[in-house]
């Protein structure tokens, strides 16, 4: 008679479920105090509304955790840093793990005594610090003197694979590049959230509506260009000389908006169907049609006048063709091979 044993058959290892195609996306966009403990207070409740209000994907504008203190140059600003891990990611950790959301949270970042990043992290609906985006390209403009606090990030453009669908994460100055978008959807980016803090300057509150406009149109753009979702969260308020406008926006992947926010605190939730970008990178397939053969220029700083144009452009060109050509030798072996293999 065979012997009974007590062991049991091997548990399956646990498969993550696909992600829906329909995902709700929440944007928190709000005003800032001057007590970082009361903004993570205000923004923690904030997310919760969102969670509430269904959204699977929530962002948060740029450094929520204070007022924008980039408008002038002060070495006292920097006790505002603080490390990640941290106080904020393990709150913001612990309320993803409750309500099973994707969180975006853009954070001052202390990475090591007097280096510093204007970081964003990416938090899964497990409560899984999945990684952080360090801000690329950093102003250094009247009232944005970013320079003076953040190092430049060194951690290239991400994506992240999260429970809700692929996304990445570029911040406020990355919106003018289309080259931050470009690379982010070439990783597979689905969605792309922009945290914000951006306004205009009291002294020229007559070019508002032009600079507004500016900023909506070209992250419609990112959109277009790339089939990606692209949305941006900004903070509101008058801060010192800068009137933040709001205005946070989700657009698809034709650029059209799907929401948009106001210019007071507002928490925008809306749909994002992830097979529109399917459908419009098959009508419009920009991706399929780019000449990345062409583009060794995009490397350069600027195309001096006496290296720029066509002579420029056909000299690149040829460059970019003869490394990839394959000698006429090797092409006759290979193809006496093939034929003697038939």
């Amino acid at each position: 008679m065979p012997r009974r044993t007590s062991q049991r058959p091997p548990k399956k290892p646990a498969t993550r479920p696909a992600p829906a195609t329909t995902v709700r996306i929440g944007l928190v966009q709000g005003a800032m105090s001057a007590e970082p403990a009361a903004n993570l207070k205000r923004y923690l409740a904030l997310t919760q509304q969102a969670a509430d209000q269904g959204a699977q994907i929530i962002c948060l504008p740029e450094l929520f955790r204070s007022l924008y203190f980039c408008q002038t140059e002060d070495s006292r600003h920097f006790a505002l840093a603080e490390p990640i891990p941290g106080p904020t990611t393990e709150a913001f950790q612990a309320l993803a793990r409750k309500r099973g959301v994707v969180l975006v949270a853009s954070l001052f970042e202390k990475r090591a005594p007097g280096l510093f990043h204007n970081t964003a992290v990416v938090i899964d609906a497990d409560g899984t610090l999945l990684g952080r985006y360090r801000k690329m390209h950093i102003p250094d403009d009247p009232r944005f003197y970013e320079k003076y606090y953040f190092t430049p990030g060194d951690l290239g453009f991400r994506a992240f694979d999260t429970r809700f669908g692929r996304l990445a994460v570029l911040v406020c100055w990355d919106q003018w590049y289309p080259e931050a978008a470009r690379l982010a959807a070439l990783q597979g980016a689905q969605l792309i959230f922009y945290p914000t803090a951006i306004g205009t300057w009291t002294g020229e509150r007559s070019l508002k509506p032009v600079q507004h406009d500016a900023w909506r149109t070209l992250q419609r753009s990112h959109a277009i260009a790339n089939g990606v979702f692209v949305a941006a969260v900004n903070r509101v308020g008058l801060e010192g000389e800068l009137d933040f406008w709001g205005g946070s926006f989700l657009c698809g992947p034709s650029g059209a908006l799907v929401a948009e926010a106001g210019d007071q605190a507002e928490v925008l939730v809306a749909s994002a169907d992830l097979t529109e970008i399917d459908l419009q990178r098959q009508g419009w397939p920009f991706l399929r049609d780019r000449r990345i053969d062409a583009y060794g220029g995009l490397l350069q700083r600027y195309l001096d006048p006496a290296e720029a144009g066509c002579a420029s452009g056909e000299r690149v060109l040829k460059a970019s063709v003869r490394k990839a050509r394959v000698p006429k030798a090797r092409v006759s072996k290979a193809r006496a091979r093939g034929a003697r293999d038939a």
